[in-house]
Formats: C-alpha cells, structure tokens, sequence
C-alpha cells in the first residue's frame, strides 16, 4: 500500500482583487509532497510561490481547489482552529528571523510552547535542548542584539522546531545573511532533513535551491518544473 502524502493539492487556485481587478496568484497548482521530502520552491518575484507557502503554512485560504496536510483537509478547518493546526504541524523560519528583541534567546525559543500551554519548567528545558542543537547552548541568555545574523537565524530555526512540527517552512532563509552564514544555515537544514524533518523552502538562490533534493519552479502561479 502507497503511503499517503504528508502534502496533497489538487487544482489549487489563489485570487486576490486588486484595484478592480482580479490577481490569479495561483492558477491550478496540483502536486504532493512526502513525509523528509526536501523541496525548494523557486520562481520569479510574483510566480505565486509566497502564495503557496502561505496555503501550505494555513497562513491564508485558497479561493478552489482542495488541499491537505498531515491528513487533514484545511478547508474544513474551523478559522479559530487554524492557529492550533500550525503550532502543531508547522515551524516557520522567515528571512527577517522575528525575533522579540528585548527576550533572551531561551525565551525567544519557548514562546510557541508558552501558547500551547506547556508550563513553564518544560518550556524552559525543550528551548534549551533545541538551542543545543543549533549549537547555542553557549548563549541561551542573549538577546537578539548580542547574536550574529546567523546566530539570530538559528534562534529562529530553534524556536520553529520546539513543537516538534512535521513540516519546516523557510521563506528565503538566507535573504539577509551573507554568503558564508548562509552556507552555514543551509548545513543546518540539510542535517535536519537527514534527521527525517520535511523541509519546504521557498528561495530566489540557485545555490540555496540546489540544498534541496526536489526543486519546484513556479511562474504565473502554475508549477512550470518539477524537477529531482
């Protein structure tokens, strides 16, 4: 028996009104993803692949089309209840690391846990053994300002894994990193997804991409390669 897709679309179809008119940021899109598949999502400014991402992370609905994730149909989803789905399904890492700057990084890490309503004792060791394993455990007391940009973005990446999710999102990861941290952060990932952790990055670097063992190429919302 096949085993079900960690991630299944069908026909998904993205519009937005703008200014009178109708935007198709993503027009039919039909693909699955598996469970530790490592993908990269390329395509120019505007081919649809932020849009996309936003489905995948329920950050925002499709207009048609079906999508599931995990098994779970997302339209079916009750609006309240979409903020649980992500914190359980979903770690987030965005190119701009979203960190509050006046948290120490231990606490930075714990903050999805704190709104899962794990208690405090817990919150605090599951940080701790995350930032260990971006290899900050020398720095659990620092806050944002006194860590490097990569140090700030594995932060990030510590505090999209503390739950625990079954799919990591990256939105250009490295957009605001230089070429030697990016090469570090892109290590990171690569070890995570040999770790068994899908990976859905979405990036405008061939370099970046090239991490990825499946490489989606999107252009007027369509999906234009799927290529390994």
């Amino acid at each position: 028996m096949a085993a079900i897709p960690l991630i299944s679309a069908r026909n998904l179809t993205k519009i937005y009104a703008m200014g009178g008119e109708e935007v198709r940021a993503l027009d039919g899109v039909s693909l699955t993803i598996n469970s530790g598949d490592y993908v990269a999502v390329t395509g120019a400014s505007g081919s649809g692949k932020s849009t996309f991402m936003n489905l995948l992370g329920a950050l925002d609905r499709p207009t048609s089309g079906h999508l599931s994730v995990g098994g779970e149909d997302l339209s079916e989803i009750e609006p309240g209840n979409l903020a649980g789905f992500r914190n359980q399904m979903v770690g987030f890492v965005f190119q701009q690391f979203n960190l509050l700057a006046r948290t120490t990084a231990v606490d930075n890490v714990a903050l999805p846990l704190l709104y899962a309503g794990i208690d405090s004792a817990e919150r605090r060791e599951k940080a701790i053994a995350c930032l260990k394993l971006l290899g900050l455990g020398d720095r659990l007391g620092h806050h944002p300002s006194q860590l490097s940009g990569g140090q700030q973005q594995r932060v990030a990446i510590a505090r999209a894994l503390v739950n625990d999710p079954s799919i990591l999102l990256a939105d250009e990861p490295t957009g605001a990193l230089d070429t030697q941290t990016s090469t570090e952060i892109m290590a990171v990932f690569d070890k995570l997804n040999a770790d068994g952790i899908t990976i859905i990055l979405v990036t405008h670097e061939q370099e970046v991409a090239d991490h990825a063992r499946r490489q989606l190429v999107f252009r007027d919302g369509r999906v234009l390669e799927d290529r390994s």
